[in-house]
């Protein structure tokens, strides 16, 4: 049985949630999960696929995403390996598209490693869980954006057949 690693980077548990609704397209796959927050050395080779996936915070991936990167760039590099990002831009068609996201090219510029498949989901707006100063800050980036300023109910934007077609080309695809 194949091998698939998927390290994830998640704030308010969405991206977390994106993982595990995957695992369902990982069929013939003997998947293990592991969370970027936190100490994680790998030996990325023992895996056949590799799979990472990220949430955006105030415009922003975690510091614990670019570490892993920068310390396992070689092996990402030689592995079959891809990455998705989550936001809540991509609640736009336009913005869920890797190559007009404007987190996506800044994560390119940024790191050596160039990913073999990339995808793009909305994430989910949780004011709910949010305090009151990020309850603002997050209400004024979505008024300048054209979002929900309406802090009485949270939102789910992500497109969840989007998510099953992402996993199911990761787990189809071959390594060339």
């Amino acid at each position: 049985m194949e091998k698939l690693l998927v390290l994830y980077s998640s704030r308010n548990g969405q991206t977390k949630k994106i993982v595990e609704a995957m695992q369902g397209e990982f069929k013939g796959y003997d998947v293990e999960l592991a969370n970027l927050h936190g100490p994680v050395r790998k030996n990325l080779s023992k895996y056949d696929k590799v799979l990472i996936g990220a949430s955006i915070r105030y415009g922003k991936f975690h510091q614990d995403l670019h570490t892993f990167i920068h310390i396992h760039s070689e092996q990402l590099s030689a592995a079959d390996a891809s990455f998705f990002c989550v936001c809540l831009v991509a609640r736009k068609p336009e913005k869920a598209d890797p190559d007009n996201n404007v987190y996506i090219k800044k994560f390119l510029a940024k790191s050596r490693w160039r990913p073999r498949t990339i995808g793009v989901f909305a994430g989910a707006l949780k004011y709910s869980e949010y305090n009151w100063w990020q309850k603002r800050i997050i209400q004024l980036i979505m008024k300048m954006t054209g979002g929900s300023t309406d802090t009485s109910q949270d939102l789910e934007f992500t497109d969840w057949d989007k998510v099953r077609e992402f996993a199911e080309r990761i787990a189809k695809s071959k390594y060339e």
